[in-house]
């Protein structure tokens, strides 16, 4: 028998449309909110006597395959993540790395103004991040830190054992086991509001935003992308899920199967709060506070005001208007960016010579992107040391 509707958790909504879509998978995929990483957990508990330069290094130390100074817990993290499934197949993460690249710029969009939004637009998933990071300080700085992941774990043979983008991914799950850590020995966070902190249900949707949703937007932008090449990408980040401590069960195959879990959290995730408007204008009119002159913020205007409207276009009017993001004209250049890109994919695709090009102005695009937002200062993941005073 189903439980009342009064048992679920506060966070969802529409449950029974949602037992109307989906069937048993509310039953099913609820019991991951109140499940957590323990191995993870284990390792930042081991750590959390040191200080933060020798933490620092023994994670350093640890991924670079050396054991002085390193903690049991984070040894055994380390050697479970360089053991690689059988199902891995190094030869469709290739062809998912090509996939990454061929949008160029437009990848760029979509994942600041999708894959991020609606990931904020997550009134309980969005909270670990409202209670640890400055918002508006730290929203430039943090779009960049994440294009640095995504290319880091896309590229070629990235996500191999001791790569750049293996490393990456553990330390973003140690990252999120110390904000967990944090915000569970902190009076700030609320049991029945949101569940445990930085669930197993928050960090699949994570996967999905940077895997489906990500697919989903450059289609919208004109991208051809195969249904192939769609499950090739999707099997990229499946490992990525399991390296950043999403249990192996919970990961889809599949795009279509990751486009089902997708619309089942967006169906029962509620509408979007104010922390999910400040966030997403905190990262749209990032331009208008780095502005010093008349002239730049003249410049930074238009720019701010052409994002919104992309934004609108890749998110929906429904959410848009929810987020408070103007409706005008500037949601057409969406219009013209598919229909030109669709004419671009034509030619690239009847060229080898026209598709390498495209290939490698994307890395280039990525690279320049990367290294301008951030500054010459190398992206880290460190683990925090502290929640924020007030939460923002």
């Amino acid at each position: 028998m189903p439980k009342p509707e009064t048992s679920w958790p506060l966070r969802l909504h529409q449950v029974e449309a949602t037992r109307e879509h989906f069937g048993d998978l509310l039953e099913r995929l609820v019991p991951y909110l109140d499940r957590k990483d323990p191995p993870a957990d284990e390792v930042v508990a081991a750590l959390a006597g040191m200080d933060r330069v020798s933490r620092e290094r023994a994670i350093d130390t640890a991924l670079d395959g050396g054991t002085h100074l390193v903690p049991h817990p984070l040894r055994e993290l380390v050697a479970a993540a360089s053991v690689v499934p059988p199902w891995v197949d190094w030869e469709r993460h290739r062809r998912a790395h090509d996939v990454f690249l061929r949008p160029g710029l437009l990848g760029g969009i979509v994942l600041g103004l999708r894959s991020l939004v609606y990931g904020y637009a997550a009134p309980a998933g969005n909270k670990p991040l409202v209670f640890s990071g400055r918002l508006k300080e730290r929203s430039a700085r943090r779009l960049a830190e994440t294009g640095k992941f995504v290319t880091a774990v896309t590229a070629l043979d990235g996500l191999r054992p001791g790569a750049l983008g293996w490393k990456l991914v553990l330390r973003v799950r140690l990252m999120h086991a110390e904000v967990r850590r944090l915000l569970l020995a902190s009076d700030r966070w609320s049991y029945e509001a949101y569940r445990e902190p930085i669930n197993q249900h928050d960090m699949l949707a994570t996967i999905l935003l940077f895997s489906n949703v990500f697919i989903d937007g450059v289609r919208l932008f004109g991208v051809h992308v195969t249904a192939a090449e769609a499950d090739d990408y999707q099997h990229l980040f499946r490992w990525v899920g399991e390296l950043i401590g999403v249990e192996p069960e919970l990961l889809p195959a599949t795009h279509a199967e990751a486009t089902r879990l997708a619309r089942f959290i967006r169906l029962t995730q509620g509408p979007p709060d104010d922390d999910s408007r400040e966030l997403v204008s905190a990262l749209i009119e990032g331009p208008l506070r780095q502005a010093e002159t008349p002239r730049e913020r003249r410049n930074a205007e238009r720019q701010v005001a052409v994002a919104r409207g992309l934004c609108r276009s890749l998110i929906g009017d429904e959410l848009a208007d929810e987020l408070h993001l103007p409706r005008d004209y500037h949601s057409h250049w969406a219009f013209g960016i598919r229909t030109t890109f669709r004419l671009l994919e034509v030619t690239r695709r009847g060229s080898p010579r026209i598709n390498a090009l495209v290939q490698l102005l994307g890395r280039h695009y990525w690279d320049f992107s990367v290294e301008r937002g951030l500054g010459g200062t190398p992206a880290r993941y460190d683990l925090p040391d502290r929640l924020t005073t007030a939460g923002r």
